[in-house]
């Protein structure tokens, strides 16, 4: 669709088209604060952890490209986008209300590979959505408010097992699989969220419907995966070159964030409650915590993304990220030092500011960057600059957890830290091209 024949929506309804992003991301912040520990109590030992979270690079890689190339090119009564939303909240509802009963490691190591595939399937038809439904005037609004939205399902997700033990429930209450209650609990709340807040925006904000023309050149387009699988590859020939470059932030950036999600939990029960035994009372306490500044950082990163408009509109969306990774890097770092549960929330402000930028910054780049008709497959070949970096994490670390990390959970936090720094300066060697301004886009 051409940019100058998409209407302005106002706020609000940049905010209904958004809701549906709360469920995606109450369940990945579900899976980054409670993985490890379930992982845990159902016997995994620390240094196989980052293969058991495999699925969700793993899927995103297969999936999220294909289902970004379909939704280009499906005609349905519904729209292009529309079917992949409520089909994989669908599924990633069911795959929430199963997991907190899994009996055993490889039944949870299995079912996140379909949780993931869900939330996958759901994930690039819908920020392609965002670029479908909003001229280029409004990308960093569309993209910012997806960003807040993140950051209030995982500060949601975060507190969920406080905020229950809050409301009378016992901590130390567990499961015959040795998960507590409030695990439980919180992933069947998940599951409620998924699929209703994708139902809202689908009702709220509609996509635009197409043209006879547009039609017509997507029915007389080849279907199936052949041709999908030849659309993911024309697109990464012709890649543009600002898309290329961010690959190196992303390496950097993704490889960081999965050794904080990864190892936040037994880190902080070695530094704070001296205990690396899954089932003592400190691991649990540990969890809590991570849970409080989990929450309090995702609730950081829902402020900052819209605070953040006006900066990123005056200085561009590649100077505010690179700060914001500094940011969170020296956070990072200073996090294993820290005795205070209560002092920890100090290094997550950095954390939740470079969180609301990850979610939106690099989206605003990506948007202005691309064609239009190919937004779908594009956004999900930009999720492979994610996965990628997440696979190679998973297999790497292991390797060398014992070798150069001392086997100390604490020390993957400070390498990620470091990380986050060679990530802001990869940000910076970022060339951009200037966006049209509306006046041009009408001409």
């Amino acid at each position: 669709m051409n940019l100058s024949s998409k209407p302005r929506l106002s706020f609000w309804q940049i905010v209904n088209m958004n809701i549906g992003f709360f469920g995606i991301q109450f369940s990945f912040g579900l899976q980054q604060s409670n993985m490890s520990p379930i992982y845990q109590y159902l016997g995994a030992d620390e240094a196989s952890l980052p293969l058991l979270w495999l699925a969700g690079p793993m899927t995103g890689l297969l999936v999220q490209p294909l289902v970004g190339a379909f939704s280009d090119r499906t005609v349905s009564r519904w729209g292009r986008r529309t079917p992949y939303f409520l089909i994989g909240a669908l599924l990633c509802s069911l795959g929430l209300l199963a997991m907190p009963f899994s009996p055993t490691l490889w039944f949870a190591a299995g079912l996140l590979w379909i949780l993931d595939a869900a939330n996958n399937v759901t994930m690039e038809p819908y920020r392609a959505y965002v670029s479908d439904r909003l001229d280029a005037s409004q990308h960093s609004l569309g993209f910012l408010t997806q960003s807040a939205f993140t950051g209030l399902a995982q500060t949601l997700a975060y507190l969920a097992p406080t905020l229950l033990v809050l409301m009378g429930m016992d901590k130390d209450a567990l499961g015959s699989n040795n998960i507590p209650q409030i695990t439980l609990t919180a992933f069947l709340i998940g599951a409620v969220f998924s699929i209703s807040t994708v139902w809202w925006s689908v009702r709220r904000v509609p996509e635009l419907p197409l043209s006879a023309e547009e039609l017509a050149q997507m029915r007389r387009q080849p279907r199936g995966l052949g041709a999908a699988l030849r659309e993911i590859w024309s697109a990464l020939r012709e890649m543009p070159r600002t898309m290329r470059q961010l690959w190196w932030m992303k390496l950097f950036q993704w490889y960081a964030m999965m050794c904080y999600w990864i190892y936040i939990v037994p880190s902080l029960a070695l530094t704070l409650f001296q205990s690396s035994d899954p089932h003592s009372a400190g691991f649990r306490e540990a969890g809590l915590v991570n849970g409080q500044i989990g929450g309090f950082y995702n609730f950081v990163a829902f402020l900052a993304a819209f605070a953040m408009v006006p900066f990123t509109r005056r200085f561009g969306p590649r100077r505010v990220h690179a700060l914001c990774l500094v940011l969170a890097g020296a956070g990072m770092w200073a996090i294993p030092e820290i005795q205070n549960r209560w002092l920890l929330l100090l290094p997550m402000l950095g954390v939740g500011l470079a969180w609301a930028s990850i979610m939106g910054n690099p989206y605003v780049l990506l948007a202005g960057s691309i064609p239009p008709e190919r937004a779908g497959v594009y956004m999900g070949i930009f999720n492979m600059f994610i996965v990628i970096p997440m696979l190679i994490q998973m297999v790497t670390l292991p390797l060398i957890y014992h070798s150069l990390l001392g086997g100390r959970p604490d020390h993957v936090i400070r390498l990620a830290g470091a990380l986050l720094v060679c990530a802001a300066i990869a940000m910076l060697r970022v060339q951009t091209t200037p966006q049209p301004s509306p006046s041009e886009l009408k001409s």
